[in-house]
């Protein structure tokens, strides 16, 4: 069951990396990165499940609080706004 779960998330992975490739515009391509971001979360999940390790957890918490802080970053360096307003 993990195994499939995994394939599944490479599969979301190139798809993801396929877009940022293609994107047509800047947000579009902003998507697909914070999709990735979230998707890393996912790994960093099932790898706390097949390795029993709660350290990954952490991981996985820090790598989206991150991916939420770029994010925002992202989104305000595209409206070309400082990060005061």
């Amino acid at each position: 069951m993990i195994t499939v779960l995994i394939y599944i998330l490479v599969l979301s992975v190139a798809l993801c990396i396929y877009r940022m490739g293609m994107g047509s515009t800047p947000p579009d391509r902003a998507v697909a990165l914070d999709i990735l971001g979230t998707l890393m979360v996912g790994f960093c999940a099932l790898l706390a499940i097949l390795t029993e390790k709660d350290f990954y957890i952490n991981i996985a918490i820090s790598w989206a609080l991150l991916s939420y802080v770029g994010t925002i970053a992202l989104g305000k360096f595209l409206e070309n706004r400082g990060f005061d307003e």
